[in-house]
């Protein structure tokens, strides 16, 4: 029995790109291109990047929301990829998502109380009076009042919105969510109120996480380890704090400078990228990011850098893609001067 409640490997999402008058294929958008993820039982794994990296393709394939292309994707010891619908239907009741657009993600012809029940109803648990009963509960884990039960979801605000969609993602008890940046649509000031709940309930029902978002100060918060992606493919891996003290990829680096410090007496070595982020139906050859890259080398451009863990490093797992490592863990240190 493997230790990890969730394995992604070697996931490929591959969307064909059809032309002509007979629409045959003339080429694809590599969004997912090789990411592979270990999750344990009652982990966080952050996943960030820029917009348009895969994030989000990672996760809907997770889920089978999108049929990838290559891969495995081993949830509780069980391949999903070889799922039947009905197969898909009892695994999805221990692996949920909440979406990013809580308005979008809600049905707007149904009542809350309708929405909370729904979960109930497609897997056959209970009877009406025990539905109705489960769904008060679930409005009170997630601190809203009953009296919603027969509201609309265009009543509420963003982030009301978005502690109903939690509270149907865990109304089936599952063992893991993954959270598709549920926060970036919400003010700062709601944004820590939904993490603290996430945090309350991953305490109390032993949930694991898989957290995308493009906020890295927001990962940092609620995530055990991090994985940073790049155009479709893993950059950088390894602990949460590790991370934040020792980043050796640059487009890593690049990222964290940019994180805001409120204190405007610290002066932050920002690591500004130059160019565009290039096509994912034409991504460059060799490394991904050496088009952007201000330490890349003529080897960048010819061969693609392997995920492999860091040489003489005493953390136990940080794994990096680049050929340059060596050159920026001795120019490393504490990215505000």
């Amino acid at each position: 029995m493997s230790k990890y409640l969730l394995e992604v490997k070697n996931l490929k999402m591959h969307f064909p790109v059809r032309g002509g008058i007979f629409r045959r294929r003339v080429g694809a958008v590599y969004a997912v291109d090789g990411v592979s993820l270990k999750i344990r039982a009652g982990e966080t794994m952050g996943l960030v990047g820029e917009s348009g990296c895969g994030k989000t393709t990672v996760g809907h394939s997770i889920l089978r929301l999108n049929n990838f292309t290559d891969g495995e994707v081993v949830f509780q010891g069980k391949d999903i990829s070889r799922f039947s619908q009905k197969g898909l239907r009892e695994m999805r009741r221990n692996l949920q998502i909440i979406f990013q657009d809580p308005f979008e993600s809600l049905n707007a012809r149904q009542t809350v109380g309708d929405i909370l029940e729904e979960p109930f109803i497609i897997h056959g648990i209970g009877s009406a009076e025990k539905r109705k009963k489960e769904v008060k509960n679930l409005i009170n884990r997630v601190g809203m009042p009953e009296s919603i039960i027969t509201r609309f979801p265009h009543e509420f605000s963003g982030g009301q919105r978005q502690r109903i969609g939690i509270a149907r993602a865990i109304a089936l008890k599952p063992k893991m969510i993954i959270c598709d940046e549920p926060v970036s649509a919400l003010d700062v000031s709601i944004q820590s109120q939904i993490l603290n709940l996430l945090l309350e309930l991953q305490q109390e029902m032993k949930l694991a996480y898989l957290f995308i978002a493009h906020d890295l100060a927001v990962v940092k918060h609620i995530s055990d380890n991090i994985a940073v992606m790049y155009l479709g493919k893993i950059v950088e891996y390894t602990d949460a704090d590790v991370l934040y003290k020792n980043p050796l990829h640059p487009y890593t680096r690049a990222l964290i400078s940019a994180i805001p410090i409120p204190d405007p007496s610290t002066k932050m070595n920002r690591n500004i990228l130059t160019g565009d982020v290039p096509s994912p139906a034409n991504p460059p050859s060799g490394c991904h990011f050496h088009t952007r890259c201000p330490v890349a080398i003529k080897h960048c451009r010819v061969e693609e850098p392997a995920l492999r863990p860091v040489q003489d490093t005493e953390e136990d797992l940080h794994l990096v893609a680049c050929h340059c490592t060596g050159e920026i863990r001795s120019k490393s240190g504490n990215l505000s001067s």
